[in-house]
């Protein structure tokens, strides 16, 4: 047994695929149609009623002159009716050769005076309100197989002999009417299709000129150079794709400068990975050569891996806060207790240094991923950790000001020179060059960037300015909505 491939269903309808011109000509030429062929239905049953209003006076007419034929002798029930109907009266029936007249003239109990016996009787009765200032009735009917229009005129017939009422109907078969009515419907059809071909032209030159700028920059992008990164000159665009147009330079600004992060993260990789990489050879070689003791050796090994580690960690971090910063819409995130979290794993390096530590912390939820606030507060705390004498004080404090939650990361180390501080958090610009790889305050700026926050660096001192320790001070705006969630499930703040 053979199983091809499963059919992919359409969830789509197909016209969404179109291209934009086919759906505009789609979209006006079929109501355009559908409206004409409304109106040309509409027109034609007009004609109709025109037609039967103009032929149905000639009825008339036909049966007043047969009634002008008729005399009577006697009254009421005993009167007799005698008729002598002219060829005239049927004259303007039957001079087109297309349609045909029947007659009958009868007295008001049907019997038969004159014309034709096998045409029916009427039994109707006459409108209250009559079309036309006689007593007259108009109906469709069938004769010898044939439809037929029928007109009815009850007439009043007198004489010096006597006085009585004649029923006088005159039938006239339809083709003269037919083909009237078929003959206005083809001429409105010609210029009800001149007309939409005209439409046809008018939109296809319409549409084509109006969709040329989208062609035109289509074609412009497609011959752009891969690394044509340069906003689109929308100055000649017309008004509604400014918006497109202002969309993709803002993708392609968004595209430039990832793309030259990518170029500066590879380049600054490049560099910086060949030195350790270098030492990591030399101390190979070294040890191969038996230059120094085979546990020295690995040991200045195991430091130059554990600072190319570190370099190729934080050069991975300091790549993934900018992916974070194109992703979609942080959530909102308690800094307090990522701060905790975080605290909880240094411990043992604080332990290592004997450090008096001490945190302080009030709800604060922020907008942000949780990873760029965990990675935010480690590197502040290793800093910190790093530069803190052994048995010194190292004091951590999250505080909400209005709409601002203020980290505070104070350490006991020496502080830092005015002219250091301006360059510390550029990248790879370390204070000791032996201790760290100069991308933690890196990071840290550009996790502060991507919070729409602030971070700066503050020697502390104390009565006589000496210099007792640094304070690393962070800013970053609350989650509004996150401080009401908080405010109905507060968290006291506690001291460590």
């Amino acid at each position: 047994m053979r199983f091809g491939r499963p059919r992919k269903v359409r969830t789509e309808p197909r016209w969404l695929s179109w291209s934009l011109r086919r759906q505009l000509l789609v979209g006006i030429l079929l109501p355009t149609l559908l409206v004409i062929a409304y109106n040309t239905y509409s027109q034609h049953q007009k004609t109709l009623v025109a037609l039967n209003t103009a032929y149905d006076r000639t009825l008339l007419a036909s049966a007043k002159s047969i009634s002008e034929e008729l005399d009577v002798k006697g009254y009421d029930d005993l009167a007799e009716l005698r008729a002598l109907v002219p060829y005239s009266a049927q004259e303007a029936f039957e001079a087109d050769n297309q349609s045909r007249m029947f007659y009958r003239v009868s007295n008001l109990s049907g019997e038969l005076i004159s014309g034709y016996a096998d045409l029916p009787i009427w039994r109707g009765t006459i409108p209250m309100r009559p079309p036309y200032a006689a007593l007259v009735d108009f109906y469709n009917a069938d004769f010898r197989g044939e439809p037929v229009r029928v007109a009815v005129l009850l007439q009043p017939v007198a004489s010096a002999e006597g006085r009585t009422m004649a029923m006088i109907q005159v039938a006239e078969t339809l083709e003269l009417r037919q083909a009237a009515a078929l003959q206005i419907l083809w001429d409105t059809m010609a210029r009800q299709l001149v007309l939409l071909c005209l439409i046809a032209l008018i939109v296809v030159l319409v549409v084509q000129r109006a969709t040329r700028p989208v062609r035109q920059l289509s074609t412009h992008l497609q011959q752009r150079a891969e690394d044509d990164l340069s906003p689109i000159d929308g100055t000649s665009a017309p008004r509604e794709l400014l918006p497109l147009i202002d969309a993709t330079n803002d993708v392609m600004q968004r595209l430039s400068h990832l793309l030259a992060h990518q170029q500066r993260f590879v380049r600054d990789a490049s560099h910086q990975l060949r030195t350790p990489l270098a030492v990591l050879k030399i101390q190979v070689q070294s040890a191969l050569r038996d230059d120094l003791p085979h546990r020295q050796a690995l040991e200045e090994i195991g430091v130059t891996v554990d600072r190319a580690t570190q370099l190729a960690n934080q050069m991975l971090a300091l790549a993934k806060v900018e992916q974070l910063r194109q992703q979609s819409q942080p959530d909102v995130v308690r800094w307090d207790e990522t701060l905790r979290d975080v605290a909880i794993d240094v411990s043992p390096l604080v332990a290592q240094s004997d450090l008096d530590f001490g945190i302080h912390t009030r709800a604060a939820p922020v907008l942000a991923h949780e990873w760029m606030l965990r990675e935010l507060c480690r590197n502040l705390l290793h800093n910190a950790i790093r530069y803190s004498p052994a048995h010194g004080t190292l004091n951590v404090s999250l505080d909400v000001d209005g709409d601002q939650a203020r980290l505070v990361v104070s350490d006991s180390g020496p502080g830092i020179d005015a002219e250091l501080a301006n360059r510390l958090f550029q990248p790879f610009s370390a204070g000791d060059v032996q201790a760290g790889s100069g991308l933690g305050l890196a990071i840290c700026l550009q996790i502060v960037r991507a919070l729409d926050g602030s971070i700066e660096l503050v020697n502390r001192t104390g009565a006589r300015n000496e210099v007792r320790g640094l304070d690393a001070i962070v800013t970053v705006p609350l989650a509004h909505a996150g401080v009401r969630e908080c405010a109905s499930n507060p968290r006291n703040a506690l001291d460590e």
